[in-house]
């Protein structure tokens, strides 16, 4: 079996990924695995661009397969802010969470839809291809943060269908549900069709 770089540096999104692909490939690595690498500025106006630029610069610089992934969180009464911004909104999930809450202060639930969205770029340095693929989940932002599991928005993301926050489900049960979820279960359809 092949080996796959998740070109992230998040040991959260690192396990929910590999999680949904260990009967895809032999051995993951993290870009936590390369001490030298370089990263990858983010950069780009939209996800997709940016999670392509991201697989293409890592699995060229490696020479190994390379999924990468760009994601964020599209909030109604923002404007769709933070967006592609998402990873820089803070420092920390905390900081992102606090300024979340405090930018939506005062709106009402009606107001406080919001959309996670996730593109996973996979590229293959040997053929010099690269495929995409999407996913996204519908919600609302609650005032006050509820779980203790996931990462970033994850603990103020109510999703109405579960009448949970996304921080309250399992691995196994965000997997099914989630933005990063249903790009993932596109990517593994790729794989089983045998197109790589």
């Amino acid at each position: 079996m092949r080996d796959l770089i998740i070109a992230t540096t998040n040991k959260g999104k690192f396990l929910e990924i590999k999680d949904q692909l260990a009967d895809y490939f032999g051995a993951f690595y993290s870009l936590r695995d390369f001490p030298d690498r370089n990263p990858v500025i983010e950069d780009q106006t939209t996800y997709g661009e940016n999670a392509w630029k991201k697989a293409r610069k890592i699995g060229e610089r490696f020479g190994i397969d390379t999924l990468a992934d760009d994601s964020g969180l599209e909030v109604d009464a923002l404007g769709g802010r933070p967006g592609v911004y998402s990873s820089r909104y803070g420092k920390t999930d905390a900081d992102r969470i606090s300024k979340l809450l405090k930018e939506l202060e005062g709106v009402e639930r009606e107001r406080r839809g919001a959309m996670f969205k996730s593109y996973l770029a996979f590229y293959k340095p040997a053929e010099e291809r690269g495929y995409l693929f999407y996913g996204s989940l519908r919600g609302y932002i609650e005032p006050l943060p509820r779980g203790k599991g996931g990462f970033g928005f994850d603990p103020v993301f109510f999703v109405p269908e579960l009448g949970k926050c996304v921080a309250e489900l399992t691995l196994a049960e965000k997997n099914q549900i989630s933005h990063r979820g249903k790009a993932l279960a596109s990517f593994r359809q790729f794989l089983q069709m045998g197109l790589t």
